[in-house]
């Protein structure tokens, strides 16, 4: 057992510290050892409130020692993504134009973490309004992967998974609207969960009716992600799509998984049709394949969700207007990402969203009959190995050049378009020793279950801490 308490898992400091055999005080000077060493390197927190979290950890040692009722997260240092709300810390948005706003109020995910007994410990990295799938902005830089620094970490929730992956933090909260939970996990060799809509409240961001853009967990384990889980999910009244998660404890579910006998589970190595790594889709064939020593039945099968990539373009770009509707005449001081986003959705019709959404119920009933069958869809979480962080997205797929920065990431695109949940997974490294990701998809609040197998795979694909970390 590692003394180094930046090196332990969040299950482990929560129950260290509830124990009384560490105080919140010693995890947080842990963290910020380790932030100042790594940090510097992967420019992952680009604000850090440490006499905030100080102040913070103090009183939660004071609740351990009076034998207060704790949280599930009480002590533990968490990260938030900068285009999350926090109250009294300044939030960027990634944006020159909000270098220096700093909220008066906390998002709904914000409160929750808090009430759980979080201590918020600094805002993560991540593209202009979460507008890419990589973690560069004109504010702070780009934020780099931890198994070699020279690649992407991709994005938009790339600091949070460096963050988490170098053990700066022991669990960081995201977002997701494309890939920007599950693609960071994958590229920086961690676990995150894309969640069912309406499961954690979105108070704190615009267009409250819409599921696209979720909040999640980012963490090393799946039993991590689960407890994470727990402190953040609940009832909104004041969120109009806010809902109760079926499950008492998403941690006690998954440690309830100790093997996958009876599962039912689909690997599909292209969802989007539009081609992958060889050797990406080898290692995760093989990782996916190892459950049946586990007891699973495994099935490969030809499934397509490529009906689904116009929809959630035209849907995205409806949603791209909505939520920059106030700052269009800040158009222009935008970057290339996302003003072209919002560009492309100003030229949108009411007959191409109705079209879109007509398209998207076609591709959601190919889901639905497929978990007629399966209990679980596993794909590639993404197409191709970390790729240059001077990039903006890869060059190629496939073997087919790219235009833009969405096309690479539709495995993942394809999933949020049908509101399902997904977690990412490690399933494997390459052969120059790069992290390669699984994702898990499953029907609506079946997040206790995908994190189950995901602790499952972790066991059987094990990979160990980065290379620079």
């Amino acid at each position: 057992m590692t003394t180094d308490l930046s090196r332990r898992s969040a299950v482990e400091l929560r129950d260290l510290i509830a124990q009384g055999k560490v105080s919140p005080v010693e995890v947080l000077d842990a963290h910020l050892a380790a932030i100042a060493t790594h940090n510097p390197k992967f420019n992952a927190i680009v604000t850090l409130v440490e006499e905030q979290a100080r102040a913070a950890a103090e009183a939660a040692a004071a609740e351990v020692k009076s034998g207060a009722r704790l949280g599930p997260l009480h002590g533990l240092p968490v990260a938030i993504k900068d285009v999350t709300l926090t109250k009294g810390i300044r939030t960027t948005f990634g944006s020159l134009a909000y270098k220096d706003h700093v909220p008066d109020e906390d998002a709904a995910v914000v409160e929750r973490l808090k009430k759980a007994g979080a201590i918020i410990l600094g805002k993560t990295n991540t593209p202009e309004f979460a507008a890419g799938a990589n973690t560069v902005n004109a504010l702070f830089g780009a934020t780099r992967n931890p198994w070699n620094p020279e690649l992407s970490p991709a994005g938009s929730s790339g600091g949070s998974a460096v963050a988490v992956a170098t053990g700066m933090v022991p669990l960081a909260q995201g977002t997701d609207f494309g890939c920007s939970i599950r693609i960071p996990a994958s590229f920086c060799g961690i676990v995150g969960v894309r969640t069912t809509g309406g499961l954690i409240p979105n108070r704190g961001m615009r267009l409250p009716w819409d599921a696209g853009q979720v909040h999640g967990p980012l963490a090393r384990s799946a039993e991590d992600a689960a407890l994470m889980l727990d402190g953040m999910t609940g009832l909104d009244p004041l969120w109009p799509t806010s809902a109760v998660p079926p499950w008492q404890s998403a941690l006690d579910d998954v440690r309830r998984f100790e093997d996958a006998k009876g599962l039912r589970i689909a690997y599909a190595s292209d969802i989007a049709g539009f081609g992958l790594d060889k050797e990406i889709d080898d290692i995760c064939r093989a990782a996916v394949r190892r459950l049946e020593q586990d007891g699973a039945a495994v099935e490969e099968i030809a499934f397509s969700a490529a009906d689904g990539f116009a929809p959630y373009k035209v849907l995205r770009g409806e949603w791209m207007v909505g939520q920059q509707l106030k700052r269009l005449d800040m158009l222009d001081q935008f970057g290339p990402n996302l003003g072209g986003n919002v560009r492309e959705g100003l030229k949108l019709t009411v007959r191409d969203t109705a079209e879109a959404e007509n398209m998207r119920e076609k591709v959601w009933r190919k889901f639905c009959k497929l978990f007629g069958k399966y209990d679980y869809l596993i794909t590639p979480a993404a197409p191709v190995p970390p790729y240059p962080v001077s990039k903006n997205y890869p060059d190629e797929v496939g073997g087919h050049r790219l235009e833009n920065y969405i096309d690479w990431i539709a495995p993942a695109f394809l999933v949020t378009l049908v509101g399902f949940p997904a977690a990412s997974v490690p399933g494997g490294k390459t052969g120059s020793g790069l992290p390669v990701g699984l994702q898990i998809v499953g029907p609506r609040f079946s997040e206790p279950r995908l994190l189950g197998l995901s602790k499952l795979l972790q066991r059987a694909n094990p990979i160990g801490w980065p290379t620079y970390a």
